[in-house]
């Protein structure tokens, strides 16, 4: 009956689509009381009418084929709002679907178990949600690639940049804002507000479907298997890596925190080569370069241009200590077949591709030179640790890495 009423309002016209989402929501933490099969069905119900749309091959080659449809969907304002609520509906259904975590878990996300034969009843819909998905932050993604972003209008420019209390708000001087408080969705609005220039509405969307396509996709993560063998890892870290050199570190903190943590923490191990080594080679270059970037233009002119705090926690729980290390001329011997550890340790496995470890290595160099002692203190565990491997293995690209630079850079 509810499910006939919505249907009917929505024909009139007189539920609005951010409504429907919260109806829809609320219907899916009901269902999740209900068992696998009426998570199965009440999905299957909610889903449908957005398959249809969603996977339309003509708003995907008229928006979606390069950035400069992109803009062409901001002239559309009601269609580009209806794509920001499929975006955050889709997030929605991840979240609330499937057996709940302990809220200790990262992202307190969704899970698979370890019954035989269970499959997360959003697996057989990400085939589907998922490559549009990827194209539109892709193009999200080059509106700040050159040369491309001088060709924006100035609305567009205006869009991208921080409003003051944004700035405000990342310096810590006032309360952090949440995604929730992009104004369109909270404000239960399905076209551009009254006296709301178009400005502040391409930035709210903006920000609101980058958002929630990271949380998307690194909810989709934690599905193991189920996500990781259902799309092509090329195209992923083509979508969220092409253009990371150019994103501001708002957003790279945020594609960092909410899609590449759980991108590396549940991929499985025999995908490591395809996805994790191809996914942070780039960003340990960047981050390497920025910080390098950040901390001598700290030093040399007293002003951080870059920040600098890009540390990636909880990567690493498989890692012996630096103390179960002990010297390096007392390490297991097992350690030095690199090829064995590296099966069940994902710095082990980093040490095996040396065009992503030695990125990582040259930030252990710089770090002793940083005088911020709490952001050292981030790094030093890691580095340490790959500073033992590197030692300890016949990696002589690493061996002759850390013995020229490393241990001179300590002794300065």
């Amino acid at each position: 009956n509810i499910a006939d009423t919505m249907a009917y309002l929505q024909g009139e016209g007189r539920l609005l689509r951010a409504e429907h989402d919260h109806l829809c929501e609320a219907f899916l933490i009901m269902a999740s009381s209900s068992g696998i099969q009426q998570q199965q069905e009440v999905l299957a119900w909610l889903l449908e009418p957005l398959n249809k749309t969603w996977t339309q091959v003509e708003w995907q080659t008229a928006y979606l084929s390069d950035p400069s449809g992109l803009t062409d969907m901001f002239a559309d304002t009601q269609f580009m709002w209806s794509i920001y609520h499929t975006v955050t509906f889709f997030e929605k259904a991840l979240k609330r679907s499937g057996t709940k975590r302990s809220t200790t878990a990262p992202q307190a996300a969704i899970t698979t178990t370890t019954a035989t034969g269970y499959l997360h009843p959003m697996s057989s819909h990400l085939s589907w949600i998922l490559p549009p998905l990827l194209r539109l932050l892709r193009c999200i993604h080059a509106l700040w690639a050159e040369p491309f972003a001088q060709s924006l209008t100035g609305e567009i420019k205006a869009a991208k940049s921080m409003t003051i209390s944004e700035q405000a708000s990342l310096l810590g001087e006032t309360s952090k804002p949440t995604k929730g408080q992009v104004a369109p969705a909270d404000g239960l609005l399905d076209v551009q507000r009254e006296g709301e220039s178009k400005e502040n509405n391409i930035r709210n969307w903006l920000r609101g479907v980058r958002d929630s396509g990271y949380n998307l996709i690194g909810l989709a993560a934690t599905l193991g298997e189920a996500f990781f063998r259902c799309i092509d890892g090329s195209s992923v870290i083509l979508a969220l890596m092409e253009n990371v050199q150019v994103m501001e570190f708002r957003h790279l903190r945020q594609l960092m925190h909410l899609a590449v943590v759980p991108l590396v923490k549940y991929c499985p191990a025999e995908l490591w080569q395809i996805w994790t080594a191809n996914l942070l080679q780039p960003i340990f270059v960047h981050c390497q370069q920025a910080l390098d970037y950040s901390w001598s233009s700290l030093l040399r002119e007293g002003r951080a241009k870059v920040p600098d705090s890009f540390a990636l926690p909880g990567l690493n729980s498989g890692l012996p200590s630096l103390e179960q290390l002990g010297p390096v001329n007392r390490i297991d011997s097992s350690l030095k077949s690199l090829e064995s550890f590296a099966s069940s340790s994902l710095t082990g496995f980093l040490m095996l591709n040396v065009g992503t470890a030695l990125p990582a290595l040259r930030i252990t160099v710089e770090v002793f030179s940083w005088t911020d002692s709490e952001a050292v203190t981030k790094v030093i565990p890691f580095c340490g640790a790959l500073i033992h491997l590197a030692v300890a293995t016949n990696r002589a690209e690493l061996r002759q890495f850390v013995g020229n630079d490393l241990f001179s850079s300590i002794i300065q």
